[in-house]
């Protein structure tokens, strides 16, 4: 039999924790690469100012809500893309709000952070730093006739998930039993529209309510935040309120437009079609649509704000007990939901 003796075990140990914790000797020291160290700020704004000054001014009593109630929450988790020159190496699961990842020596690094905690949102091209995108889940609704009509071949979608990134173009050269702090701002991608819809009367013929806001860019590129120049009709549900009915919409704001909070000029909107949606399902079970030209309340709300239309009436001969609806469209009660469905996600 072998005999131990634990007194020499016990005079090993100090040496081990020194190999272990200690750097000065390289040739020992296996597991201290070159690191970085992240620290996550979130700018959690949910509307950019261009000229509305809602932040300065935000009449909570009027709204009924305070400006802060539509601040997106910090996500659970940060997606991380390491790109060397221009290629992707490899991708980390971060916590929101720090972390630390080795960078290895070799090449020009580049980092793409944004959040992956999100349900209705399609990324594409992540492999291409410069064309990595996202874009809403599809999303189909086969009664707005009018706004189908009004923006042709524009497919609809459901409104975005808060979404956030930040991309650092080139990453410092980190040497080995080094670890290089590292501020990360992930900026908003995604901003929401307060929309109002403020009925003059007949609000109490009205049982549901959903609506569309077609004009809105299709996808936005993480990279810069800027917005492509294809669009889309963000179909969303409303709630019906004292007033008339309200829903708070996101999007990634309008097409083709360089955001000046990722360090740009400003430019003033393109010149384009924008269209409110409203359709009603009534009491009696007919639904009726209304349609609004906002183009000129979106041409200083290129990311996010408030959009209101007035003087919307629903008559009382519109509600009257019927077999077949009086107006509108071919909808009944059970058929409501139907008609609004989410399409899968296909590549």
């Amino acid at each position: 039999m072998k005999i131990v003796n634990r007194h020499n075990i016990i005079a090993g140990i100090p040496v081990a924790l020194t190999l272990l914790t200690s750097c000065e000797r390289t040739e020992l020291c296996y597991d201290h690469y070159p690191k970085s160290a992240l620290n996550f700020r979130w700018e959690r704004e949910w509307e950019r100012d261009y000229g509305e000054g809602h932040s300065s001014d935000w009449k909570a009593d009027f709204y009924g809500f305070d400006y802060d109630m539509l601040r997106p929450g910090v996500p659970e988790w940060v997606k991380l893309v390491k790109y060397v020159d221009n290629h992707p190496d490899g991708e980390h699961y971060l916590s929101p709000l720090s972390a630390e990842v080795v960078v290895m020596p070799g090449g020009d690094h580049s980092f793409l952070f944004y959040n992956g905690d999100t349900e209705y949102i399609v990324l594409s091209d992540i492999a291409s730093m410069s064309e990595a995108r996202a874009s809403a889940s599809p999303r189909s609704r086969s009664s707005i006739s009018y706004i189908l009509e009004k923006h042709p071949n524009t497919r609809t979608s459901n409104p975005p998930d808060a979404l956030f990134s930040a991309f650092v173009k080139s990453v410092p050269e980190i040497g080995y039993h080094q670890t290089l702090p590292m501020n990360i701002k992930m900026q908003p991608l995604v901003y929401t529209y307060v929309v109002r819809y403020e009925f003059e009367y007949g609000l109490q013929h009205v049982l549901q309510a959903r609506g569309a806001l077609a004009g809105m860019a299709e996808s936005v590129y993480l990279r810069d935040g800027r917005t492509s120049d294809e669009s889309v009709i963000v179909l969303y549900d409303c709630e019906v309120k004292n007033f008339g009915c309200e829903a708070w919409v996101r999007s990634f704001g309008v097409p083709g437009f360089p955001d000046e909070y990722y360090g740009r000029a400003y430019e003033d909107t393109p010149d384009r079609p924008y269209t409110l949606n409203l359709e009603l399902l009534l009491t009696n079970g007919t639904t009726l649509e209304f349609n609004f030209d906002v183009a000129d309340q979106l041409r200083h709300q290129p990311r996010g704000g408030v959009i209101t239309v007035k003087g919307i009436r629903v008559e009382d001969h519109q509600n009257e007990p019927t077999h077949s609806p009086s107006s509108g469209f071919d909808v009944d009660l059970s058929g409501w939901g139907e008609v609004d469905v989410d399409l899968p996600i296909t590549s």
